[in-house]
């Protein structure tokens, strides 16, 4: 039976029971750059009252790169490909100890899945991930998603989170992909830059929202911007998902996205 989407953020909580939520490298770094772990708590929080209220989560968390920065320090302003790679493959670890944590104080287990753009086109590739978040999810675990940046190459990479947790929400049938940025939604401009800019709180079509609105670049610690996050819009709307947008830095927000508190943009399914 198909989930009846709602018209609010409120009302998509409420109609979902699987939600995807993806947390930017912006949301999980502090001012300095360093890890943020007491956002990560709060969120693991707000993640484990969903679940005592029936919901499965998934959460495709950025950060690998802020997290190896926060261990070796050194190597933050190196350019060089390989000890980017470097810095992930130690980020990573860190990253997962810290969602690990967060988790454990709610009795709630965590798992990683780390994915390139292969394992969404090999069909058996995809058929075996589907299952391990299938069978993670049933069992009361948290799947943990980040792109493989350690070995993944310009062909076989996605690139952005936005598209990663897009396809992780197609790929698992979710109900409702929640994307939390450092911003409170999609602006008719920059609000960093322009007073009068206002929030977009519904879209319908994400076409005719292109042609209205100014674009901006890509923030400071992630690797998106305004432009990824319509395309992962247009990929689960496209699938009957809808999509919202929201500030992640902003306290309990997705309790108040849940009680109707707290608004941002909502991409309607089509």
């Amino acid at each position: 039976m198909k989930i009846r989407n709602g018209t609010n953020p409120a009302e998509c909580i409420k109609n979902a029971r699987k939600i995807v939520l993806k947390i930017g490298s912006n949301t999980l770094a502090k001012k300095d750059g360093k890890i943020n772990f007491e956002f990560m708590q709060e969120f693991a929080t707000q993640c484990a009252s969903l679940m005592e209220a029936g919901k499965q989560i998934v959460i495709v968390s950025s950060g690998a790169q802020v997290a190896g920065v926060s261990t070796i320090d050194r190597w933050g302003r190196r350019k060089d490909i390989h000890y980017r790679q470097a810095l992930c493959a130690i980020g990573q670890v860190e990253l997962m100890d810290k969602w690990r944590c967060a988790f454990a104080s709610h009795g709630i287990h965590i798992g990683q899945l780390l994915l390139t753009n292969i394992d969404f086109v090999d069909d058996q590739r995809t058929l075996n991930m589907r299952n391990t978040l299938f069978t993670l999810v049933d069992e009361g675990v948290v799947p943990i998603i980040n792109e493989n940046d350690s070995v993944s190459f310009a062909e076989g990479r996605i690139g952005d989170n936005d598209n990663l947790s897009a396809l992780t929400a197609i790929a698992w049938s979710a109900d409702l992909l929640i994307l939390f940025s450092d911003i409170d939604g999609v602006y008719t401009c920059n609000p960093k830059e322009f007073k009068d800019a206002s929030l977009i709180e519904t879209v319908k079509n994400i076409c005719e929202l292109r042609s209205s609105i100014s674009i901006g670049t890509t923030n400071d610690f992630g690797t998106g911007g305004i432009e990824t996050k319509l395309e992962a819009a247009e990929k689960v709307t496209n699938y009957g998902i809808p999509m919202l947008l929201a500030h992640g830095g902003r306290k309990n927000i997705l309790d108040d996205l849940a009680n109707g508190k707290a608004t941002g943009t909502l991409f309607l399914a089509k």
